[in-house]
């Protein structure tokens, strides 16, 4: 399967740990299934950094078939539900103590980001969260918490630069 990671730098070698530790799905090297995702992610990323910075998509290769046979325990969250909640409330708090070496999922994005820091804070019961969160389409990314899944699993083929063009609003 082909995976996607935007950036303003082009990452041939990813690295499990050298992300930020409180994201949605913990500390790991995230990417996605959706090109025109991380276009987006790209741009932020660039948008955030020196002016003139570019936006760039790194392009990977992922052997699936080794990746599920080799036992690495990969976590699945097809929906936006009280599990996907709970777990990234532990993820953004810095509490996750799950084995999981790949997680993939729905993005807490602008769209779901302010029902999740409500739940997060104790401003909205979870059943309210949900209700709020039924309606939303999940995104897509995946994160690599796990370094060995990475050098063994995930193979980086090429980066395009982004222009604002390229970018599906």
């Amino acid at each position: 399967m082909e995976l996607y990671h935007g950036s303003n730098i082009e990452v041939a070698q990813p690295l499990a740990l050298a992300g930020r530790r409180n994201l949605d799905f913990g500390r790991g090297f995230y990417t996605t299934r959706l090109k025109s995702q991380a276009q987006k992610w790209a741009n932020l990323v660039a948008s955030r950094k020196k002016r003139n910075a570019q936006s760039i998509v790194s392009i990977y290769e992922c052997d699936e078939t080794k990746m599920m046979s080799a036992g690495y325990v990969y976590k699945n969250f097809p929906t936006y539900d009280m599990e996907w909640l709970e777990f990234v409330v532990a993820c953004r708090q810095g509490k996750d103590d799950t084995p999981y070496d790949i997680v993939e999922g729905g993005v807490a994005n602008d769209q779901v980001i302010d029902t999740v820091e409500d739940y997060e804070n104790g401003r909205i019961t979870a059943e309210r969260a949900l209700d709020q969160l039924r309606y939303k389409k999940p995104n897509n990314q995946i994160c690599f918490r796990n370094q060995e899944v990475i050098d063994k699993c995930l193979h980086f083929t090429n980066a395009e630069t982004v222009t604002p063009q390229d970018i599906a609003l």
